[in-house]
């Protein structure tokens, strides 16, 4: 799929690329098509202004001008091959070719004998590779000035060729460009990409543990229909509590999905965030009395914020839970709430084993476990800390962990006062 992704990104830039070339190179042919077209009507028009025998006068070397006046020169000097036929009754009476190019009376003879067939007062005549611009004057006779094309063509010829060169080397060029940009646009979607393969196989693996106890729960009881339920009570509770860890998963799972797509219910208002937390604190005194951990707390009175408090209190209870998980026997977790600054900032600490510092850049990631046998003994799935970082974000918040053998280990959340 990222290939395939790639592949398209890439023929994608390239033919975007292409038109632009196109339509810029197009843009500078067509204009340079008419303004070398406008040229050459500007000296038939002044060739028609020549006198029978008379030479036009030739270009002629100055110093850079300083003054104004100076610059200026004679527009009568023609840079491209030009004469011109005077034609009475239909027969060509005379040829002035203003000295810059040799003439024969049969091509002039030719010349004149289309341009008058064509009943155009201008145009072109491409056998015989010349323009023409007619006058007819108030004695009758007809004065017609021809252009040659070689230079206009020669020049067209040589620009598309030029333009052609440089776009086939633009786009050997933006290949390569779009090769480098290819790679680096695609690697959040490769890296999403591995991330959703790794979770479908990873919740299918946690999925398939509950349903296979409770497979073999149910075997067992149909293997002894005859039992009463009493007798089967083992089975059906084993089958119960794998249940309840299941459906724990899955509500865990629409929760990141919702959040993902942003679709996670909100019910954002005031909030005394001291009264929030110290509420899950006297919630988990009995489960770290059980685990043999002290509890420590240090909550500054009166702090609010505006978010939603059911996710709050998930961000709460989830912190506190790994951290009476991982605080070990003996140990202590410590939970603070203070004002810093225009945020709040919660923090648990514990003194617990650290945390190797190659798993703290993927403690957040989901089903992702630093020691998944320790984790798995003691019924979680690696979603918590993942869960808590969605919600944190939802409430425009920063999450972050530090870990040390010396301080312990401490998760630290920032919230905003004001959620919009």
């Amino acid at each position: 799929m990222i290939r395939r992704l790639r592949r398209q990104f890439i023929i994608t830039n390239l033919v975007l690329v292409g038109l632009v070339l196109a339509v810029v190179f197009g843009i500078l042919v067509v204009t340079n098509v008419q303004r070398l077209a406008d040229q050459s009507q500007i000296n038939m028009r002044a060739a028609l202004n020549w006198e029978d025998g008379e030479i036009p006068p030739r270009f002629e070397f100055k110093p850079p001008a300083r003054d104004r006046d100076d610059r200026q020169r004679d527009d009568s000097f023609s840079i491209v091959p030009v004469f011109v036929v005077t034609i009475e009754d239909g027969a060509v009476i005379s040829v002035n070719d203003g000295g810059q190019v040799e003439v024969s009376s049969e091509t002039a003879q030719q010349a004149a004998q289309q341009a008058l067939e064509s009943g155009n007062q201008g145009g072109i005549l491409r056998d015989l590779g010349l323009r023409f611009l007619m006058q007819t004057n108030e004695d009758g006779t007809v004065r017609i000035a021809f252009a040659d094309r070689t230079w206009e063509l020669s020049s067209i010829r040589t620009l598309v060729l030029s333009c052609l060169l440089v776009g086939g080397l633009a786009m050997v060029g933006f290949f390569f460009i779009s090769l480098l940009l290819s790679a680096l646009a695609l690697r959040p979607a490769e890296r999403a990409w591995q991330q959703q393969r790794q979770f479908v196989a990873d919740a299918s693996h946690e999925l398939k543990t509950p349903l296979t106890v409770i497979l073999a729960n149910t075997g067992i009881v149909l293997s002894h229909r005859s039992d009463p339920v009493e007798a089967q009570s083992k089975w059906l509770e084993y089958t119960q509590e794998e249940a309840v860890r299941m459906k724990k998963l899955v509500e865990d799972l629409l929760f990141l999905a919702k959040s993902d797509d942003a679709r996670t219910p909100l019910n954002p208002r005031s909030i005394s965030m001291s009264d929030l937390t110290t509420a899950c604190l006297l919630l988990f005194e009995s489960v770290a009395f059980e685990a043999n951990v002290q509890l420590h707390s240090s909550i500054a009175p009166d702090l609010t914020l505006t978010g939603d408090e059911g996710q709050l209190r998930r961000l709460v209870m989830i912190l506190l839970d790994n951290g009476v998980k991982y605080a070990g026997a003996d140990g202590t977790v410590t939970l603070t709430l203070s004002r810093q600054q225009d945020k709040i900032r919660l923090s648990v600490h514990n003194t617990g084993e650290p945390i190797p510092a190659q798993h703290i850049p993927h403690l957040f990631e989901r089903f992702y476990r630093s020691d998944s046998s320790r984790v798995r003994s003691q019924g979680g799935y690696g979603l918590g800390l993942a869960i808590a970082k969605s919600i944190v974000e939802t409430h425009r918040g920063k999450i972050f962990v530090t870990s040390t053998a010396q301080a312990g280990t401490e998760f630290t959340v920032l919230l905003p006062r004001k959620f919009s």
